[in-house]
């Protein structure tokens, strides 16, 4: 089948993040086993979404992982000029629909090769790893990792993250995680605040320390240039509370995120914030001994991404692409996730992530040729005696 046949295949899949992704799992792997390749599904506990592994080549040390994942996000409420689940094309040089860049154009450029991969001569193995729930937090990758470290006997070294870059080899991303803080206050008449606990004075204050600690962090120095913004940023995206003017609020609830650089860490962020908030509570239950601040995560932590330039990942895809003008990217991946195992990670894949998650997502079709075209150089290098 050609990369166009196979996107047209995957694109027919509708399966959003949080969804089941049996229909398309089952019908990747009926697809590579149909080439003599066995293929291992990691499911979840409900047996209702899997990840895959599969390794073409020898059992041997250094192998490389491509890694993409399976789902999409929603279309509903977006205004699309044809099927977003259909794939179309428009004759403008590029192919819509839901995913074509994010990430199912790799999922299509991997499947296309691996006839070639079947054939080729290689000397160290390459693994195809495709992931469930990527776009509602990176939710299967750490145990599709570790079921594949410990299924092979062989160690794989490297992983290439497939998300869309324009081909782009990415070496870092910030971290991120999301809460929801609910405070509960003391109701009553507005004119009695002094001896109440109004939640949203308190969600307020709250709020405020947060942008406080980021502007800390900045002047400490806690500083990354290669990104943009260079720093951690903590942001109050929903503050909701109160039922009029006149009443002071029992209740109110704001939700937040953290995108940290990689030398920033999350949990000593957030447990900073919650021992801010312990103390607030100590000291608010004396007028209202039901005062309480609870903090819940709402999007599990991604973890920041940073790989090395000198590193081996670099050497090799810089001898596999022609793009070598390395980046960092404000999105976060399972790159992180990968790189945190012990691969050596890195981000490349077709397509451009300003396409993704919007109306008439699109990737163009020379994308795919010049990714393919990759992968090729890929097999071929990895069929080398040269290469160690």
């Amino acid at each position: 089948m050609t990369t166009t046949a196979l996107l047209k295949k995957l694109v027919a899949f509708p399966v959003l993040g949080g969804d089941s992704n049996l229909t398309i799992i089952n019908w990747i792997k009926d697809y590579i086993e149909s080439f003599g390749v066995a293929c291992t599904l990691v499911p979840n506990l409900e047996h209702t979404k899997a990840s895959l592994h599969c390794r073409i080549g020898p059992s041997v040390d250094g192998g490389i992982i491509l890694s993409g994942h399976t789902d999409v996000v929603p279309v509903k409420g977006q205004n699309w000029d044809t099927d977003p689940f259909v794939l179309t094309n428009k004759d403008d040089g590029n192919l819509y629909g839901r995913g074509t860049c994010d990430m199912k154009g790799f999922l299509a450029c991997c499947l296309n090769v691996l006839p070639n991969l079947v054939k080729a001569d290689l000397k160290k193995p390459i693994y195809f790893a495709f992931s469930y729930d990527e776009e509602i937090g990176c939710l299967s990758a750490p145990e599709l990792i570790r079921h594949l470290q410990n299924y092979y006997p062989e160690t794989p070294k490297y992983a290439i993250i497939g998300e869309p870059s324009l081909m782009q080899p990415i070496i870092g991303h910030k971290g991120i995680c999301l809460y929801t803080t609910t405070v509960n206050g003391s109701a009553g008449h507005s004119s009695g605040i002094r001896k109440e606990v109004s939640a949203i004075n308190e969600s307020a204050r709250l709020i405020l320390w947060l942008e406080a600690k980021m502007n800390a962090l900045i002047d400490a120095g806690h500083i990354d240039l290669r990104f943009t913004p260079p720093h951690s940023s903590l942001h109050t995206g929903i503050i909701h509370g109160g039922i009029a003017p006149n009443v002071i609020a029992d209740k109110a609830y704001f939700s937040w995120d953290a995108r940290v650089i990689p030398s920033d860490d999350i949990s000593t962020i957030v447990n900073a914030f919650k021992l801010h908030c312990q103390q607030r509570m100590q000291e608010l239950k004396k007028i209202f001994p039901d005062f309480k601040i609870e903090t819940k995560e709402i999007h599990p932590p991604v973890t920041p991404f940073d790989s090395k330039t000198d590193s081996d990942i670099v050497k090799l895809i810089s001898k596999i692409n022609a793009n070598t003008n390395f980046g960092t990217v404000a999105y976060a991946s399972e790159a992180g996730q990968y790189n945190e195992a012990g691969l050596q990670s890195i981000i490349c894949g077709p397509g451009s992530i300003d396409q993704a998650h919007r109306a008439n997502e699109f990737i163009a079709k020379e994308e795919l040729i010049k990714y393919v075209e990759l992968l090729h150089n890929l097999m071929h290098l990895f069929s080398s005696e040269a290469h160690s």
